[in-house]
């Protein structure tokens, strides 16, 4: 390939903006390979990503077949909603975590992800892996969509980085909110819309004291912006179905969002609090069940998205797991 005119400054910033599309080549891989000596200038390697570069330039690229990966296949079911040469969208169970981790080395839908797919990998940052663009909480159940090539790697990760990406998510909380609430209306961060939709917009960051939480924060962390609708008043009003949409995707975003609002989902093992539906309101059945919840009461419902390669627009629903539908039959009773 050749520099073309006006270049960045710098080579890697040079060579992410002119290397063919088709390529599928990020900045942050183009600067792997020159460090690795993979980029040569007129036959002579550079291994300094923040090289001068010239228009006329003649680059070569070097690029290694994809590398396997240390992780291990596992022939783990999976519900799939959709497949091609370049992404997968699957229904993940609750209960399953999305990628190894420490303390859950396998089992992971990234290991089954590798089990079913094969050599169907092309190579995701070099190496033979799924790509994974966006993570839903191991107790969450419902709808990912996963890049098995670079190119639908760069293209969905641009989409969920736009905002663009439509998810739904179904949710049972304790209480109803309503717009009435003055409580509600009087606390920062927290509106609402027309026909009803509480807009919750906040900044979220890790606990100070719990890493293993996030909290909301009005200076420092990462903007967040989560949309809820009422669908169906629960347990004598004790309860809510609710539809959250996301704005943006923040880890464990809405409920962080839910529990700030004071709604936290029933079930929620580290946002919940001690909240219980009482007897009087629920019935004993529906009490007793909604304490024995063992999860987060919370559904990737909806998924849409451009196809990264085609264009095509592609949307996909999983219907309310069974556990979620059983506690929504007792509390509606």
């Amino acid at each position: 390939m050749t520099i073309a005119a006006d270049p960045p400054a710098r080579l890697d910033k040079a060579l992410a903006r002119d290397v063919p599309e088709a390529a599928s080549l990020s900045r942050s891989r183009l600067a792997r390979l020159i460090t690795e000596g993979a980029v040569s200038r007129e036959g002579a390697p550079v291994t300094d990503p923040s090289a001068a570069v010239a228009a006329g330039d003649r680059i070569e690229i070097d690029l290694p077949e994809p590398a396997e990966t240390h992780m291990a296949p596992e022939a783990i079911p999976l519900d799939i909603r959709f497949e091609d040469d370049d992404l997968i969208v699957v229904n993940k169970p609750a209960g399953m975590v999305v990628h190894p981790a420490p303390g859950t080395p396998g089992g992971t839908l990234v290991n089954a992800l590798l089990a079913h797919c094969g050599d169907a990998l092309s190579g995701v940052g070099g190496e033979k892996r799924p790509g994974i663009v966006h993570r839903i909480d191991k107790d969450t159940s419902g709808l990912l969509v996963v890049a098995k090539s670079d190119r639908a790697h760069h293209g969905l990760a641009a989409q969920f980085e736009a905002h663009s990406v439509e998810r739904v998510y179904q949710a049972v909380c304790h209480g109803v909110p309503d717009a009435a609430d003055p409580r509600l209306r009087g606390l920062r961060g927290v509106s609402f819309e027309e026909g009803g939709i509480l807009r919750i917009t906040t900044q979220l960051a890790r606990h100070k004291t719990d890493r293993q939480r996030q909290a909301v924060l009005f200076g420092g962390g990462r903007h967040a912006v989560t949309r809820v609708r009422v669908v169906r008043r629960l347990a004598a009003g004790a309860a809510a179905l609710l539809e959250c949409r996301l704005e943006t995707g923040r880890t464990h975003q809405i409920r962080v969002h839910l529990a700030y609002a004071g709604h936290g989902l029933i079930g929620d093992p580290v946002y919940g609090g001690r909240r219980k539906l009482s007897a009087r309101s629920a019935g004993e059945k529906g009490a007793a069940v909604a304490a024995a919840f063992p999860r987060q009461a919370l559904h990737a419902a909806e998924l849409g998205f451009a196809h990264p390669v085609s264009n095509e627009i592609l949307r996909f629903q999983a219907q309310m797991p069974r556990d979620m539908a059983e506690l929504l039959a007792v509390l509606g009773n």
